[in-house]
């Protein structure tokens, strides 16, 4: 009588148990939006730059509980859940996530304050890749006052430029790293934004809040800068240590029927 044929069943066994341990045991905690714990002894690097010499920047804030939502001080809280884990069984890891439109770094469409536009169709799926990718200029705004007319007038900027990242007091302020929203950010005035449109080129307005449009000009700035559906607005940029100057952004929307913008990945290029 022989026992091989037991004993290799035992061995397979044996192994699928080892496999399964090592994976619900050594990497039990699957990384949800509080950064995750480490599995064993690896740990994911959260990079900000890419490349040699950081040639890829990362202008897109990181996702979490923390970002600050409009008009809240509990932040956008939890938005991703586990639905499906291989701890508990399944033979993977599956999640689902909820977000407002306008988290973190996003593009509003045209539709964000025109109604009929929506109904058009003039939504995410709609926005013009070229505007969102090419070279831009990276500009300091003047940090005692929001963008307005005569701003706009001293930052010079150059006939042909189509794409602007303008950084404000609000990257000193830190203000998408407070979960509180702070009304008092600073952004473009109405006539700050007729400027714009009168006297440049400007397709792609980049800003470093959850809105180019200050606080108190919330409905007619925007209204001024989405009327001709030409002029896309991408908010909430991170640009913390990044130098003034040419750069090529690149700024990938997701392809949402429907929606009025999307949050939206940005990086820089030297």
């Amino acid at each position: 009588m022989t026992f091989q044929p037991h004993l290799n069943l035992l061995f397979l066994l044996l192994a699928t148990i080892a496999t399964a341990t090592a994976t619900t045991d050594t990497c039990a905690a699957y990384p949800i939006s509080s950064g995750g714990e480490s599995c064993g002894n690896l740990k994911p690097e959260r990079r900000e730059t890419y490349g040699v010499g950081g040639r890829i920047m990362d202008i897109s804030h990181r996702i979490s509980p923390y970002l600050p939502s409009f008009n809240t001080d509990k932040g956008l809280g939890e938005f991703v859940w586990l639905v499906e884990s291989q701890k508990n069984g399944s033979i993977c890891n599956v999640s689902e996530f909820k977000l407002p439109i306008h988290t973190g770094t996003h593009v509003d469409s045209p539709a964000h304050f025109y109604y009929d536009y929506l109904v058009a169709g003039f939504d995410a799926d709609t926005l013009d890749l070229d505007v969102l990718n090419g070279p831009a200029l990276l500009v300091d705004v003047p940090r005692d006052s929001n963008i307005t007319e005569e701003v706009m007038k001293t930052l010079h900027i150059p006939k042909g430029v189509r794409r602007v990242l303008f950084r404000t007091l609000n990257t000193d302020r830190r203000l998408m790293f407070k979960k509180e929203f702070d009304s008092s950010y600073v952004g473009f005035t109405e006539d700050g934004a007729q400027w714009l449109i009168d006297n440049t080129d400007i397709k792609l307005v980049g800003i470093d809040y959850l809105s180019a449009a200050a606080f108190d000009h919330l409905a007619p700035a925007h209204l001024v800068f989405l009327k001709g559906r030409e002029i896309l607005l991408v908010e909430g940029l991170k640009l913390d240590d990044v130098l003034p100057g040419m750069y090529n952004v690149h700024c990938l929307p997701l392809r949402l029927l429907g929606a009025e913008g999307s949050p939206i990945r940005c990086i820089l290029m030297k």
